[in-house]
């Protein structure tokens, strides 16, 4: 857990990086599934900037298309119309040259293969020699806090240790980008306070870029820099809203009236697009 020396410092947003380039570019985005039953319209319209460095939530009732657009920015669908670049490139070169890391709301771990194991796999696919691949391993498996656990196999651990084995994974081919599917969403409340931090921690050892998936408002407020707020199908962006807060936050910054003022924000945001009752 990062510490806070002075409370007043919670309310005091960091200094603006005006060197930031972007990372992801997106220009009128719509995404329709055909059907028998008549096609779906996904996403409509899409327009947004994420910049380097930046956490990003995604936030919207569900079927909103949160993780149909985080699926389109990792190359696994397909746009209708308009343009994505992330980093400069489409998304099909960005997935070839391994831009991103992508961790799923399971740990999709197999079950087969010990931890070890299962952090190598994306680089013995990509072609690493067995010391590139032990390097990183061992790199982020200490980041993450399982250094002690890479011989263990996936049932072996809680699900809070799974998921930690998967952004782990995620992280040993070094991508810029981030992408999480709702990682946390099934622990407990207890266990997901405690990813929360630990993935606080990991954003700021890394510098990466990350576009997180949630439901949770207040998730979105304590994790992000930004939060695109969605709504329902055909998912449009309603509101980006820019964090006031800190970067690197605590849970005791939940009992601020800064945190609660956000939460209300991204809430109004909802209501009036009638995404919420």
């Amino acid at each position: 857990m990062i510490a806070v020396q002075e409370p007043i410092t919670l309310l005091k947003p960091d200094p603006v990086v005006a060197s930031k380039r972007s990372m992801i570019s997106i220009d009128d985005l719509s995404l329709i599934f055909p059907s028998q039953d008549g096609d779906v319209h996904a996403l409509a319209n899409i327009n947004l900037t994420i910049k380097s460095g930046d956490f990003v939530s995604f936030i919207g009732p569900s079927g909103c298309g949160k993780t149909t657009l985080l699926r389109v920015i990792a190359d696994l669908e397909k746009a209708t119309s308009g343009s994505l670049k992330v980093n400069g490139t489409d998304a099909e070169d960005a997935r070839l040259n391994r831009l991103y890391g992508y961790v799923f709301q399971a740990p999709a771990l197999m079950p087969w293969r010990n931890i070890h194991q299962n952090c190598a796999l994306p680089m013995e696919i990509s072609g690493q020699s067995p010391a590139q691949q032990n390097k990183q391993i061992d790199k982020y498996l200490k980041m993450v806090g399982l250094q002690n656990f890479h011989k263990k196999y996936p049932w072996q651990l809680s699900g809070g240790m799974q998921q930690r084995a998967s952004i782990a994974r995620a992280l040993c081919l070094n991508p810029e980008l981030l992408l999480m599917d709702e990682p946390f969403g099934a622990l407990d409340e207890i266990t997901r306070d405690h990813m929360n931090m630990e993935l606080l921690r990991i954003w700021s050892e890394t510098q990466k870029t990350v576009v997180f998936v949630t439901h949770s408002i207040d998730e979105a407020v304590l994790l992000s820099t930004h939060i695109v707020v969605m709504s329902p199908r055909p998912g449009r962006i309603i509101k980006v809203i820019e964090s006031p807060l800190p970067r690197l936050k605590t849970l005791a910054l939940r009992d601020q009236p800064a945190f609660h003022a956000l939460a209300s924000e991204i809430r109004a945001a909802l209501a009036n697009e009638h995404a919420i009752d």
